[in-house]
């Protein structure tokens, strides 16, 4: 470990990073100033979508800089590269959500759709998931479940309660005292836990009749991740706000919450500026955001994801050292029976010029999310040294 990290003036969130030092990156690698290369296995936790150094991404954004970085807070100057980023988004998505709202990350949206919910309705309380995770600002953690982030803090958001992924007798809880449900579409950080088909059904149905709004969202799931645009799709469900952020700036942070206009429109007045934010929608982002949506739906990327993520689950499914195997599209959770064991495996991918990663309320479990157009070579290596490295477990 590079212990410069915790000598210099940046704050650190362990006393443990990772500590390489980076260089450069590109495609699937990441380069480190001693020479070293790393094939990116996680993409920087469902951000690097596109991988690194998009030519296309890096062109919106100097033609942009070109223009002007910054001119006025969201919402009261008309800026083409924003516009255009709602156009396209909103052209992958059902037209009952057709109102972006850009805020600085993906924590923001939630606590954007917070808000929204509660205005809209007149409603106070909350609904979300055991094992959920949406951010870590006091609001979203407040709808976040593991407690080990929570204590700390303590006292957050009142008035929200958390039911149980995939039990139909939980979405009794859902009445017409809520003003909103909130759910990973697939929870990624309790470890790619997939919801069913029928439940998923059945809360839409819930959140209808209780006139609940539905809030999925879909910060690590969505641009792609599951082998669809959104995950939704795989549901036949549309969400009333569509929360989404990391893989949506191509590498650049920016987050956004979607809904209908009719809803939208309830941050206009009573009060005016419901929900604000100065950098928001800024446009060298948006320019990259959007260039990244359309690189992103060019030759058949978003098509081949599950084909890549079944590569990944068949190659490790059956070795002697893997408990579960959770897959759906490249967002994938490798369960094996310690925390120890888990730490072990990704110590032998780093020192072997792989990356993976944990879940921070899944501790027997790594993660696999590597680039959306990781070509096929670089995935057989990844899943090679990913074989080496259960072999090596005692």
């Amino acid at each position: 470990m590079n212990t410069l990290l915790l000598d210099n003036h940046l704050a650190q969130t362990t006393p443990f990073p990772v500590g390489l030092e980076v260089s450069h990156a590109t495609g699937s690698y990441i380069y480190t100033k001693d020479g070293n290369k790393y094939l990116d296995m996680i993409s920087g936790l469902c951000v690097s979508n596109l991988g690194h150094g998009n030519q296309a991404v890096k062109d919106a954004v100097y033609c942009q800089l070109e223009k002007y970085a910054h001119v006025m807070v969201y919402g009261e100057f008309e800026q083409d590269a924003v516009s255009e980023l709602a156009a396209t988004l909103t052209g992958l998505l059902p037209k009952s959500l057709d109102t972006c709202y850009f805020v600085n990350s993906g924590t923001e949206a939630n606590e954007a759709a917070i808000k929204l919910a509660r205005r809209s309705t007149g409603r106070s309380e909350l609904i979300a998931f055991k094992g959920a995770y949406h951010g870590g600002s006091t609001g979203s953690l407040a709808i976040s479940y593991n407690e080990e982030k929570k204590y700390a803090v303590r006292p957050l958001m009142p008035d929200v309660k958390f039911i149980e992924l995939n039990k139909l007798a939980d979405l009794a809880f859902i009445t017409k005292k809520t003003a909103g449900v909130f759910l990973e579409t697939i929870q990624g950080d309790a470890g790619i836990r997939i919801p069913e088909e029928a439940f998923i059904k059945a809360l839409r149905k819930r959140c209808s009749e209780t006139g609940t709004l539905l809030i999925l969202d879909e910060i690590q799931a969505g641009m792609g991740r599951t082998g669809k645009f959104s995950a939704f799709e795989h549901y036949g469900i549309v969400p009333d706000i569509l929360c989404l952020g990391k893989a949506l700036g191509a590498g650049l942070p920016i987050g956004a919450l979607i809904s209908g206009r009719n809803l939208m429109e309830k941050f206009t007045h009573d009060p005016m500026l419901g929900h604000i934010t100065t950098f928001g929608g800024n446009p060298v982002i948006s320019a990259a955001a959007n260039a990244g949506l359309k690189e992103l739906l060019k030759d058949g990327i978003i098509a081949a994801v599950e084909t890549k993520g079944q590569f990944i689950s068949s190659s490790l499914k059956d070795h002697t050292m893997v408990k579960e195997i959770r897959q759906k599209g490249l967002f994938i959770a490798i369960e094996l029976e310690s925390a120890e064991l888990v730490q072990q495996a990704f110590d032998y991918c780093l020192a072997h010029g792989v990356i993976t990663f944990w879940f921070l309320s899944c501790k027997n479990a790594f993660r696999i999310a590597p680039p959306l157009n990781i070509s096929q070579e670089d995935l057989a290596h990844g899943v090679s040294i990913l074989k080496d490295a259960l072999d090596s477990l005692t």
